[in-house]
């Protein structure tokens, strides 16, 4: 059954205005940005406060070009030197608070050392109709945990990353919560971006208009069932960038990538100027390789919860895990002579 939501439009009075590898041994040595993160992470105790440390990524942008998400493609296409030897953005998922809220903190905190350019902290929700057993699994254990959305606005918070957080939630937490409130509590904590992954463009403009107002960047989800004649439509009211399901179905590890992926991306870049980040099934440095060689950003979510999960029971061997993969998959979508499709 589909979730049921607590309200069909936003009618609150803040929601439409602005306020402010191949298997690694689990056993190896934690590496020293490893043990660093690990001790910061676990020096804090949860906070019963509403969120207040912010993001040093995270600024209220007075035009879009100096939003810190297009800041950071700005810095990674400088980093590429050019059209014919640019890189693409490595854009790791983790569950909020999984598998315990401290080990989430550091495996933040590890994937900003490791190489990512971005991070999507999910929200748990107790319906996740998108995602595969993978993530559902690491949301039901962080649900028992007792993880809220207050409480994922705090790890957020408490992670203090430099590099740009989008927040990745279904609809209905969010009303739950309160739109207007949510918005800016989550950019109080240090968000960047919303992705909603089960609104569509023009499902209620309450909610879009809310978003807009706000500094958070609404970033759009588009599937390749996507007809040429909705895709000006789909990508409607979007910021940050755009994330391309690159298969039909749930996330999860696959074989390997579309062979229609270029085909694609090049589709969507015909009707918008942002970034296209590719996700959905990438797990494998060679297949974020693959990615990247036509697409702008590499999400990768399944295959680092799966990481984080190995070490359950051994205290920081499934960071050692995460650390090994980060690492590598930082280092495939940085590969120089990705092709950049016209």
């Amino acid at each position: 059954m589909p979730p049921t939501r607590t309200s069909a439009t936003c009618t609150a009075p803040s929601c439409g205005s602005w306020r402010p590898r191949t298997a690694l041994s689990s056993t190896r040595a934690p590496s020293s940005t490893l043990r660093s993160v690990m001790r910061v992470a676990t020096s804090r105790g949860p906070s019963s406060k509403s969120p207040t440390r912010r993001n040093t990524a995270s600024r209220s942008a007075t035009t879009l070009s100096e939003h810190p998400i297009a800041r950071r493609w700005r810095a990674i296409r400088a980093e590429g030197g050019g059209r014919e030897r640019r890189r693409a953005a490595l854009i790791p998922y983790l569950t909020a608070g999984y598998p315990t809220p401290a080990t989430c903190i550091a495996a933040l905190r590890l994937a900003e050392a490791a190489g990512a350019d971005f991070v999507e902290v999910g929200v748990p929700f107790s319906d996740p109709l998108a995602d595969g057993p993978t993530i559902q699994r690491s949301t039901q254990a962080a649900l028992a945990q007792g993880i809220t959305v207050a409480r994922v606005l705090e790890l957020v918070g408490e992670a203090q990353l430099g590099i740009p957080i989008v927040i990745m939630t279904y609809l209905n937490p969010v009303l739950a919560y309160g739109v207007g409130r949510f918005l800016a509590d989550a950019h109080a904590a240090g968000a960047s971006g919303l992705l909603l992954t089960d609104f569509p463009a023009g499902s209620d403009s309450a909610v879009e208009e809310a978003v807009a107002a706000s500094p958070l960047a609404l970033i759009r989800l588009i599937a390749p069932t996507t007809s040429d004649a909705r895709l000006a439509q789909a990508v409607a009211g979007a910021r940050g960038f755009i994330y391309f399901i690159s298969r039909l179905g749930v996330t999860g590890a696959r074989p390997d990538v579309p062979p229609d992926l270029g085909v694609q991306v090049r589709r969507i870049r015909a009707v918008t100027s942002l970034p296209v980040a590719v996700g959905f099934g990438i797990s494998t440095p060679a297949q974020a390789a693959a990615a990247a060689r036509v697409a702008d950003g590499v999400v990768v979510g399944s295959a680092l919860v799966d990481a984080l999960r190995g070490g359950a029971g051994e205290p920081g061997a499934g960071l050692n895990v995460a650390e090994r993969l980060l690492r590598d998959l930082a280092a495939a979508v940085r590969a120089r002579g990705n092709e950049v499709p016209a």
